[in-house]
């Protein structure tokens, strides 16, 4: 284990152990546990764009800087939450999913019994409720590096954020008054939960999730991805991110091969790509 910075990690995390049992599945794997740094992703581009390939996770207890889809501020506090990122080379055939790959993952790994946890297209984890109300409980954020010297077509660096709310708002002293998504936390499905055993949980389901993905890509993970998707059957609108383009409402029904959402509308069938736009239920729908 190593650390970057001078003050020591709060929660008791065992980083060395979880290593160990990382390595089993990814040979040289290192696990990095900080107080605080601005965002473990930035950290782990930044070493991939200077030629540093090596897999690292890297976890921060607290994250200044942390951000999600579009680059959206990640409420992060000591315990309240759990933000880490996880970097390797990685060579797929098809890209296309990996965020919905490794939403599948996590949610199994997080709630493997249930069916409340469930993935909003194209990379977030929400808490289900009764009736049409959910809430957001965590985000991922995949992000690609080319690497120093790469051949043409050959692997990129990959590095996988992931953020997850572990502490209801109260208990966790968290301000999430501003949200307009609602906040939902994994000890509202497994109360003894804490960060640093969620992330022993999580981190080999996410690790044999992108090494999967690598190999067989995202028809491995559909059948478990259509089982909580969150939109299936759902009138959604979409609209680009930088609203240059009208809004487009209709009935989702769920994703393709290459993970892009169907949306079918007026006019047809309309394929969203994950990385041009934003999704919401319609304003009856939403809690």
């Amino acid at each position: 284990m190593t650390t970057s910075v001078s003050t020591a990690p709060a929660l008791a995390w065992e980083a060395d152990a979880l290593e160990q049992a990382l390595q089993g599945i990814l040979a040289g794997l290192r696990v990095e546990v900080v107080a605080a740094t601005g965002s473990t992703s930035t950290d782990l581009r930044e070493r991939q764009r200077r030629g540093d390939t090596r897999p690292v996770l890297r976890v921060a207890e607290t994250q200044h800087a942390g951000r999600g889809r579009a680059g959206r501020a990640w409420i992060s506090a000591p315990g309240a939450s759990l933000t880490f990122s996880l970097a390797l080379p990685l060579a797929p055939r098809d890209w296309s999913g990996l965020s919905l790959a490794v939403g599948a993952a996590l949610a199994e790994a997080i709630e493997p019994a249930a069916l409340r946890l469930q993935l909003k297209w194209p990379n977030d984890l929400w808490l289900r409720d009764a009736g049409p109300a959910w809430r957001k409980l965590g985000g991922i954020l995949v992000e690609t590096v080319p690497l120093p010297g790469a051949v043409p077509g050959g692997g990129r660096g990959c590095v996988v954020g992931v953020g997850l709310n572990v502490k209801p708002a109260q208990a966790g002293g968290l301000d999430t008054g501003g949200m307009a998504t609602g906040y939902a936390a994994v000890q509202e499905i497994e109360a003894a939960l804490q960060a640093p055993t969620l992330l022993a949980r999580v981190a080999p389901a996410l690790v044999r999730a992108v090494l999967c993905f690598e190999r067989e890509g995202l028809p491995a993970f559909a059948a478990a991805y259509a089982r909580r998707d969150l939109l299936h059957g759902q009138r959604v609108r979409a609209a680009h991110a930088d609203g240059s383009v009208g809004v487009v409402e209709g009935v989702a029904e769920g994703i393709d091969a290459s993970g892009a959402l169907r949306l079918r509308h007026a006019a047809g069938v309309a394929l969203l790509s994950g990385g041009e736009v934003g999704v919401r239920p319609t304003a009856t729908q939403e809690p």
